[in-house]
């Protein structure tokens, strides 16, 4: 058991922090505070995240923290960890590891008993769900599909039957064809598209696939798509074996079979005894006796 009391300790932590997505004035003054407590910064681009620390008049050292420099970084924060040094995590905009790095060394960092404590700010996707119009919770994120068509169908299958909101990131090049792709796997749901969150030309675009199709390559700016869930029967339909693939998925990160269950049925809404008799073997994986 990891039992971290975060501000009772003297342990070196490493604070996740999030930046504004685009409008600066959504940098909260403890965002700015830790920033300018830690010895050091770890960022995607320090030229990125140079240009923002300067605006806020905070000078600490930076490194770069990227996702094809995962393994090595993660060892250096660690070491900068052991020489008692603080550190904060921060992405180009947004939170860490919410479509962006830090994954890899929260898991580390948390593992050696370091504190991780987060910093409440800005993340696009809460932005565009509570905006969107549609059912809020429970919801699923699943950040960006594939790029290619074939794998985004054989993505965009596993969910088809869920009943939860589903939210998707993607970018203007590629909105329309992955609109498309919902239409042909999901069929013609209620969705809304938020572009350009925070900015000046914020817009959110809500109705139909269909209806919002013909205008999808007019759009501009990088979307936050929210489609709402599977209204048909879920309990006809759901396939019990993608299921029993998130328990075993959650035991093998480490969770107890009866964390994984509970942790599953959160997700899906499906009632735990029945999760807990697929898991072990009181029903077969359509979900019948």
């Amino acid at each position: 058991m990891n039992r971290q009391k975060s501000f009772e300790n003297e342990k070196p932590t490493l604070y996740l922090v999030p930046t504004p997505i685009g409008n600066l004035n959504e940098m909260t003054p403890r965002a700015i505070d830790v920033l300018n407590s830690v010895d050091v910064i770890a960022c995607e681009d320090t030229r990125n995240s140079g240009q923002l620390l300067k605006h806020f008049d905070i000078s600490k050292r930076l490194i770069a923290y990227q996702n094809f420099n995962e393994a090595s970084s993660t060892k250096g924060i660690i070491n900068l960890l052991s020489q008692g040094n603080n550190i904060a995590l921060i992405s180009d905009a947004g939170y860490p590891l919410i479509n962006d790095p830090g994954q890899r060394v929260v898991s580390e960092v948390t593992a050696l008993g370091y504190n991780v404590v987060p910093i409440s700010g800005c993340s696009a996707f809460l932005n565009a769900l509570v905006a969107s119009g549609l059912i809020a919770q429970p919801f699923i994120f699943i950040g960006f599909l594939p790029p290619s068509t074939h794998d985004c169908v054989k993505k965009l299958r596993l969910y088809q039957s869920y009943p939860m909101t589903l939210i998707m990131y993607e970018a203007p090049h590629r909105i329309e064809k992955m609109l498309q792709s919902c239409l042909d796997v999901l069929g013609d749901r209620h969705i809304c598209i938020g572009r350009e969150l925070t900015k000046v030309h914020e817009e959110f675009i809500r109705g139909t696939i269909s209806e919002i199709l013909p205008i999808a390559s007019e759009l501009k700016g990088e979307m936050v798509v929210v489609i709402e869930g599977n209204q048909d029967d879920y309990e006809k339909d759901i396939d019990m074996g993608q299921i029993l693939n998130m328990v075993n998925t959650s035991i093998e990160s480490g969770m107890s079979t009866s964390a994984a269950i509970k942790e599953v049925a959160k997700q899906t809404g499906i009632p735990k005894n029945q999760i807990y008799d697929l898991v072990h073997g009181k029903t077969d994986q359509k979900g019948v006796c």
